[in-house]
């Protein structure tokens, strides 16, 4: 429960360092939900996500959906996805009564740094420093152009797996109270299955170490699985994201 509690703060920190970066953005913690509230900009097809609190009572739960639905309703925003943790079937079911749909799923991981099972990559991995390169790189790949212009690049770690002098993957690290939250894992097509990307998240576990982390979190694809925990990442559990009046 430690290492999910410590991830799902990390989780919601970093979306407070998007908000801040994009007009008219809130996270909003209300009374058993954590909303973040992207109204504009490339943010809000990507941002737009709710974490309820866990096994809340069955009139607890009911005013947190109502607080959230009532949070992005005031702010226009009517697709969003809602993160309801696979042990919660409260909650999974007061969702679907709603009419909410599952949309996809991630898992929850995390692991301590006392110990990192995996030595430092050998593949050549660099921290990049120009965070419009790294930008250049991330709307390349498909995220929508103009995401996180406005972020404040010294709150986050950036690496890349470079061949023949292109860009082929990346990863960015955010660190909160001791926390390091690894997000936007990306490798160009052609690049896969080379081991980039255990080789990006070796080297931003041993470097979150060394800035004093103690330990590391991510939401995982299931496709990205094994390579998280080939380095150490135990399971915490999925993530079932929820979207109102949509079919999966």
């Amino acid at each position: 429960m430690g290492l999910y509690v410590r991830g799902a703060a990390t989780l919601l920190a970093s979306w407070d360092e998007y908000a801040s970066g994009s007009a008219s953005a809130t996270v909003q913690r209300l009374k058993g939900v954590v909303a973040a509230v992207f109204p504009s900009g490339p943010e809000r097809h990507v941002y737009n996500n709710a974490l309820p609190d866990r096994d809340l009572a069955p009139t607890e739960r009911a005013a947190a959906l109502n607080a959230m639905e009532r949070a992005y309703g005031s702010a226009g925003v009517e697709r969003y996805a809602v993160w309801a943790h696979g042990s919660d079937r409260g909650m999974q079911a007061e969702l679907a009564a709603r009419g909410y749909t599952l949309d996809t799923c991630t898992r929850a991981m995390g692991m301590s740094l006392d110990d990192v099972p995996v030595p430092a990559p050998d593949v050549r991995i660099e921290r990049l420093e120009d965070w419009d390169e790294y930008l250049g790189y991330l709307w390349s790949v498909g995220v929508p152009e103009g995401l996180l212009s406005e972020a404040d690049p010294s709150e986050f770690h950036v690496l890349v797996a470079r061949l023949a002098g292109e860009n082929v993957a990346t990863a960015i690290a955010f660190d909160h109270e001791g926390d390091c939250g690894i997000y936007n894992m990306s490798t160009l097509e052609s690049f896969r299955r080379r081991g980039l990307g255990t080789a990006l998240t070796a080297r931003h576990v041993h470097d979150a170490a060394e800035r004093g982390c103690s330990t590391a979190s991510l939401q995982s694809t299931p496709m990205a699985e094994r390579v998280y925990a080939a380095v150490g990442f135990g399971d915490l559990g999925r993530f079932l994201e929820y979207v109102p009046g949509r079919s999966p």
